[in-house]
């Protein structure tokens, strides 16, 4: 998401163009069921209570969930206009091996690991769901073989959590101070709160999510542990430019961002 506030333009073309590509082509072959992974990030920000519904309306915040929405609407209209089979699924924040690691847990595992400071946004409340990589494959499986042409479906574990609490989390299994922690500005745009209501998919395909978040966090630290080689190679010029950016130097990329 940081990434699509400094420039917008690669994921219009990834995730609205890309999908119109897709689509076409998906029509042209004849696909017998198209399945669209989205996020509960289009639904926009949510209360302290209440979960978004598959017939929320949406209201991204960010030029990245603008694009998802964007993504998800095409896809639907295939359905409308050629009653092209499409599902789309739309699932909450994804934890596990191989992520990138830009992303937030990958950062604080590194982090934490290399006994630098954990950089938390904003007050660090900020509120999300979160949900074992493998456990979202399962859902996606079960939207390819199960799921109602047409449809939207909500993907979550009803498991809710602070970033502080990620954050804390880390430490604690990795037995790091909490001396590591330090807030940086927030991001522009950033949503409150995300919580999904799963009762359709529950109801539909019988899925629940089985992982606790303190095993899978658990589970997902020794991987990193054991795969530092990987994490180092993935890490080119790119990235390492992108981190300094975000957090050794957020607030001068925010005011360049503002100006």
């Amino acid at each position: 998401m940081d990434r699509s506030i400094e420039d917008s333009t690669p994921f219009v073309r990834s995730n609205v163009v890309g999908t119109q590509c897709l689509l076409d082509n998906a029509r042209r072959f004849r696909v017998s069921r198209f399945v669209q992974i989205s996020t509960d990030e289009v639904y926009g920000s949510l209360g302290p209570e209440g979960a978004f519904r598959e017939d929320t309306p949406i209201d991204p915040s960010s030029p990245y969930s603008a694009s998802k929405a964007g993504a998800d609407m095409l896809v639907l209209s295939y359905f409308r206009t050629h009653k092209f089979p499409v599902v789309i699924t739309r699932c909450t924040n994804n934890y596990g091996p191989y992520q990138f690691p830009e992303k937030l847990i990958p950062v604080l595992i590194e982090n934490a690991m290399n006994d630098r400071s954990l950089p938390i946004y904003g007050d660090g409340l900020n509120v999300r769901e979160w949900i074992f990589a493998d456990e979202h494959s399962r859902a996606v499986w079960l939207a390819l073989s199960r799921g109602r042409e047409g449809e939207v479906y909500n993907i979550g574990s009803g498991q809710e959590k602070t970033n502080l609490e990620v954050v804390r989390g880390v430490l604690k299994l990795l037995g790091k101070p909490e001396s590591l922690i330090t807030y940086v500005k927030d991001r522009p745009g950033h949503d409150r709160r995300y919580a999904m209501d799963c009762s359709k998919i529950r109801r539909e395909w019988g899925w629940q999510s089985e992982m606790e978040f303190s095993e899978g966090l658990a589970q997902t630290i020794e991987w990193y542990k054991s795969h530092q080689d990987w994490m180092h190679e993935i890490k080119d010029a790119s990235y390492l430019s992108y981190y300094d950016r975000m957090y050794t130097h957020r607030d001068d990329t925010l005011s360049r961002l503002h100006s």
